[in-house]
């Protein structure tokens, strides 16, 4: 073994006129600095954009490093002069730096990363980009691929993912940003790094995109793997059920495209036959799903309904579906049109008939070692929770990190995700409970934050992904961990805190935090609400409420507009910040206690403040009339009983918000559900005051 104490002989200068060297000791130590540093400088990942630069689009730059440095980016135009420069940091990890020049001149351009406190040699690291003076010609489609593969996903590759999700959903911190539809933010320039990549203006041919949230993951790295030339594929899953966690038997990709939609559970049940005692030909509905919606007349629930697909017919709101309970004559597959030869047009045609048509969040709920599935989990690290890591929930929602704010000596650690909902609706949110959903049961699958696996080529050229084993020895990865699967509820939630803020939180900032992530909920509900009353005022008629635990788990305007699973993720929120002097209480080593209080004075404390940040933060919900009217987070736990039955959109808004009858603000309320209907939520009323989903059976 060499030992730090050993030196290294660098020859420094030779003389010949004596036959001898001038040989200079370094320290080995020394040596082994440098040459990591100067290592780190070649990790660093590159990216312009677009593809083919030139002068008539904008020249964008991104400069991502695996490990923290500080510098300063910049990009010196072709007369030496710097056109524009930037020493925001943003990331961690990856870390990234993004310049752009709106109308770059021809010629031969610099982006130059100047790095702080680095060996001189390794100091300031250049990469040359060259600016046409026309527009260089368009790339193409392929014969035998949705896309051309130019590129293999590797840490680079993930290092610009990382850093283009970041900057996609970027926003101040004490911001709740959301957008109705994931187009919007695809559209928008000053976000999208990757905004017309290609140079055929392919963002700018008015796709509509509006994932739920199993999409949401996929379109968004199908997007990325399309823009940047990388392998691509999806396995088809099943949603789980009879205590058994979903499983997929069959996998897809840019080059063996599924040739007709087929539900996971026929493939299985061809390979291993009916389950004794079981119908035959158990089938889920089905119908044309459509993502990509041209701004056209509205159809009504039930002619939507005889449209979707396959899969979109049986589609969660946040999760799986409920099997027929008889046998259900199996429909005739949609007719899938061939795939346009245009390139732009083929992504979005790959997009709304194979991948929106092919992906649920079943794939989410997999078991952690499930080599059929298109994701792993990953320890619970800073370094291993970056942006693009998925989170699913035991129920089914899936949720993608979108930044990772570190904690300083004032505030607590945050990480920032990003979601859909079935309305077409993209939020940013806090990671909390309220949030984050984590159970363990073996029926469920296994919950948690998990990655992409790798899509790669084989020595027969053939697509495939990464099994477990390569993941865990590959150099660009080697991040799979079983943890999340042996850890019980709470220790997932402590071993999370531990994460985001590992030196012990001030109590009062810590419950402030708490509170700030409910009012967020709270005021992404108002425009959830908002939407469903919108849907009463058009005129389409009374959303249909299916029976028993389907009320989570269906399709038309009930997944779009009730909200059952959304509101008992935020009954679970109310809890968490109810019972926080609790928390607190329950685990004093975690915070800073005062040296002069125990943690019943701490929790009296923290009581006190408690009450009078729920009286002081405030919103607003147009009421059926459209009128104002203010509500305080106050009110909203005072109601806490009252919204366990506030999720159907057939009721007025007032009455979801759980104003009561007579009062001023009820006013207003011209709606109420059917009596059947009411008869139904009384009914399962049990499993939201709970704070449980209903089993599948």
């Amino acid at each position: 073994m060499i030992r730090s104490h050993r030196f290294l002989a660098i020859v420094t200068a030779c003389l010949p006129a004596v036959g001898v060297c001038v040989v200079s000791l370094l320290p080995i130590a020394n040596a082994r600095a440098q040459a990591a540093a100067c290592e780190d400088a070649a990790e660093l990942a590159v990216l312009p954009s677009p593809l083919a630069p030139w002068k008539g689009a904008p020249l964008r730059v991104i400069f991502a490093a695996e490990k923290p440095m500080t510098g300063e980016l910049s990009l010196i135009a072709p007369n030496g002069q710097v056109a524009a420069r930037s020493s925001e940091r943003r990331g961690g990890p990856p870390y990234f730096w993004f310049a752009e020049i709106a109308a770059p001149a021809a010629g031969k351009w610099q982006a130059r990363l100047v790095r702080a406190n680095a060996p001189a040699e390794c100091r300031t690291i250049t990469r040359e980009i060259a600016v046409a003076a026309t527009q260089p010609p368009r790339p193409g489609g392929v014969r035998n691929s949705v896309w051309p593969i130019r590129n293999s996903w590797n840490r680079t590759a993930e290092n610009l993912y990382s850093a283009w999700i970041e900057k996609l959903f970027e926003a101040p911190l004490d911001a709740s940003p959301s957008w109705p539809a994931l187009h919007v933010v695809l559209r928008d320039p000053a976000r999208n790094a990757l905004h017309n990549h290609l140079g055929l203006r392919e963002d700018q041919i008015n796709l509509y995109i509006r994932p739920d949230c199993a999409d949401l993951p996929y379109f968004l790295r199908a997007y990325f793997a399309f823009k940047m030339g990388l392998p691509y594929g999806y396995a088809k899953c099943t949603r789980g059920g009879g205590g058994k966690p979903p499983r997929c038997p069959v996998w897809w990709n840019i080059e063996k495209e599924e040739p007709q939609p087929e539900a996971p559970e026929d493939i299985i049940a061809a390979a291993e036959g009916p389950p004794q005692g079981a119908p035959a030909q158990q089938r889920s509905p089905g119908g044309l799903f459509d993502i990509f919606k041209p701004q056209q007349p509205a159809q009504t629930p039930e002619t939507r309904a005889g449209q979707r697909s396959q899969k979109t017919a049986s589609r969660t709101t946040p999760g799986f579906a409920i099997p027929p309970t008889g046998p259900v004559a199996k429909p005739k597959a949609p007719v899938r049109p061939p795939r346009p030869t245009s390139l732009a047009l083929g992504f979005g045609h790959y997009l709304q008939f194979s991948v929106a048509d092919g992906v649920h969040s079943g794939a989410g709920r997999t078991l952690a070692a499930h080599e059929g599935s298109d994701f792993y989990t990953v320890p619970l690290t800073q370094e291993n929770l970056r942006p693009g890591t998925v989170y699913a929930d035991p129920y089914g929602h899936l949720l993608i990190i979108a930044k990772r704010v570190p904690q300083t000596q004032g505030n607590a650690g945050v990480f920032l995700a990003v979601d859909a909902q079935p309305d077409g609706t993209v939020a940013r949110k806090r990671f909390w409970r309220g949030n984050f959903l984590f159970a363990q049961d073996p029926a469920l699958g296994d919950a948690g934050f998990k990655r992409f696996r790798p899509v790669v080529r084989d020595k027969g050229g053939s697509l495939r992904r990464l099994t477990v084993a390569e993941i865990s020895k590959n150099p660009n990865y080697a991040d799979f961990s079983l943890d999340q699967t042996k850890l019980a509820v709470e220790d997932f939630y402590d071993r999370m805190d531990d994460v985001m803020s590992p030196d012990p939180l001030d109590p009062v900032r810590a419950m402030r935090e708490a509170i700030t992530s409910l009012e967020e909920q709270v005021k992404a509900r108002v425009t959830s609400i908002e939407n469903g009353r919108k849907y009463q005022l058009s005129g389409k008629g009374e959303a249909s409420m299916p029976d028993g635990a389907a009320i989570f788990e269906t399709t038309g305007a009930w997944e779009d507009f009730a909200t059952p699973s959304r509101d008992l993720r935020l009954l679970i929120a109310m809890d968490v910040v109810r019972h926080f002097p609790d928390r607190v209480a329950r685990r004093p080593e975690r915070y800073a206690m005062p040296k002069d209080k125990s943690p019943d004075q701490v929790k009296a404390e923290l009581q006190a403040v408690l009450t009078q940040e729920l009286s002081a933060r405030t919103f607003s919900y147009p009421r059926s009339d459209g009128s104002p009217w203010t509500l305080s987070l106050k009110d909203v736990i005072d109601r806490i009983v009252d919204l366990e039955m506030a999720y159907n959109v057939n009721d007025c808004v007032e009455l979801r918000w759980g104003a009561k009858d007579g009062s001023d603000e009820a006013a207003t309320c011209k709606r109420r559900a059917p009596q059947a209907q009411r008869a139904k939520m009384t009914d399962y009323r049990e499993w939201f005051s709970e704070r449980r989903r209903p089993p599948r059976t």
